[in-house]
């Protein structure tokens, strides 16, 4: 190797990428809303690192304070995104560096495949959480509305043609069926959400002492009766997205039923129908 040549940080390159190129590859300016959980997956990881020994109680306070002023920072919208750092785990880890050495040591036993993998889990779960609230709530309100409504009486329509009179009611309770089986379909998506991948490593797994469980646990990835869920095979667990394309596809249906709902609004509000009046 001729020693002369001038080494670079960038691999075999000597420069870095292009701001075109920057700007192109760069997620952060999406994947910052993982910023909570990335935060909270990097806690439980730096206390179970505590937990086997692989950092001193100094070092955990210290990573564990300077993630909550992070926090606080984006919270308060004092927290500056660097598209130069790529995406919001180098962002948030980065910024801790900064505030202590001890970030350093917080990769240990951890790769940014499972911190990705874990990140975009927690966050979905968040979301199909939210998602089933509302589902219920909208389920209530269309009941709500048939039982004051019990006795009204109006026409089925088949291709907008008019058919059988049906009651209100039933015509509602259908959109209750159908937020029935989205809601049905969002939790088999949870459950297979619900699985922590941390541990992983970058594909096959750690030689270190992990606790994949106490992580698991801390992080709420447990079953009904409280046991940690953990995924099984390393290679699986970095670079399955199934549970999101599983989410897609119910939110798609979720979608149609939706659409529904809202054309039906729509046609009974209008002047040919007239169903609907202020």
């Amino acid at each position: 190797m001729n020693s002369s040549r001038p080494i670079s940080r960038s691999g075999r390159f000597l420069t870095g990428p292009a701001p075109e190129m920057t700007k192109f590859s760069e997620s952060v300016s999406f994947d910052y809303r993982l910023w909570k959980h990335d935060i909270l997956g990097s806690i439980a990881h730096a206390k179970m690192l505590r937990k086997i020994g692989l950092l001193t109680q100094n070092e955990l306070d210290e990573i564990v304070s300077g993630l909550t002023k992070i926090a606080q920072r984006i919270q308060s919208g004092d927290f500056q995104w660097d598209i130069n750092l790529e995406d919001v785990h180098m962002n948030i880890e980065s910024a801790l560096v900064n505030l202590t050495p001890a970030g350093a040591k917080l990769h240990t036993g951890r790769s940014r495949n499972d911190q990705v993998a874990l990140d975009t889990r927690m966050w979905l779960r968040e979301q199909l959480v939210e998602i089933d609230q509302l589902l219920a709530n909208l389920q209530q309100a269309l009941l709500d509305l048939g039982k004051r409504h019990i006795h009204v009486l109006i026409p089925g329509y088949t291709h907008l043609q008019r058919a059988q009179p049906v009651y209100l009611a039933h015509h509602l309770i259908a959109y209750v069926e159908m937020f029935h089986r989205d809601r049905e379909r969002m939790a088999c998506c949870f459950n297979r959400t619900n699985i922590c991948p941390l541990g992983s490593g970058a594909l096959a797994g750690s030689t270190l002492p992990l606790d994949r469980k106490y992580v698991a646990t801390q992080l709420g990835f447990v079953d009904q009766r409280g046991r940690p869920r953990i995924a099984s095979n390393s290679m699986d667990a970095v670079s399955d997205r199934d549970f999101a394309m599983e989410f897609c596809a119910a939110a798609a249906i979720l979608g149609i039923h939706l659409s529904r709902l809202s054309e039906d609004l729509i046609l009974w509000s209008s002047n040919e129908f007239g169903f609907i009046t202020n």
